[in-house]
């Protein structure tokens, strides 16, 4: 098992990645999981119960399984976003990553840095082998992110999500330790 206990804060050019300050993070977030397009875009309801969701927040600091980071836009000091890294597969020595980006943050290549720096992060401080993700097929625009990043797609499962009346196939992509270093050596 991978310790991510230690939560660090990254600094970007364009973001800072650090632990939730849920006082002063609250508003974004809800900002963040009330946005049409955020719920579109990770499946998820815009029906949620908000003291359930603070303490889930308060708590991210305390959870040594998985690391949970907020994305702060440096030229506004606002949490536009959040990266996870979580669900940690012993088979694989590999773990999930999923990034979040609220109307705030988009169009400003803040998604492409937060996910640089954080697979940066994990390769550099941790042991695993791999990180791996799902994105539904009508997002492709942030397949497109984590193409540049190194992300390869593995498998596609079919009508994973009804979102509209028609079914939405989810891409699953994975980068690895070795092909990571190969793309840091270029």
């Amino acid at each position: 098992m991978i310790s991510l206990k230690e939560k660090p804060t990254i600094l970007g050019q364009k973001i800072i990645l650090r632990p939730f300050d849920v006082e002063k993070d609250f508003p974004y977030i809800e900002e963040c999981m009330q946005d049409p397009v955020v719920i579109k875009y990770t499946g998820s309801s815009d029906d949620y119960n908000r003291e359930e969701v603070y303490e889930w927040y308060r708590t991210r600091k305390d959870q040594a399984d998985r690391l949970d980071l907020a994305i702060v836009d440096q030229s506004t000091k606002i949490m536009v976003g959040e990266v996870v890294v979580n669900l940690f597969d012993e088979t694989r020595n590999s773990m999930n990553f999923r990034i979040l980006i609220g109307p705030r943050g988009r169009d400003k290549g803040l998604g492409t840095e937060a996910t640089q720096l954080i697979v940066d992060y994990i390769f550099k401080e941790t042991s695993l082998k791999e990180l791996t993700l799902s994105v539904f097929a009508f997002n492709p625009r942030a397949k497109r992110v984590y193409e540049k990043i190194g992300f390869v797609i593995e498998s596609i499962d079919e009508n994973e999500l009804e979102y509209d009346g028609k079914w939405i196939d989810s891409i699953n992509m994975s980068l690895t330790r070795e092909d990571w270093e190969k793309r840091r050596n270029y």
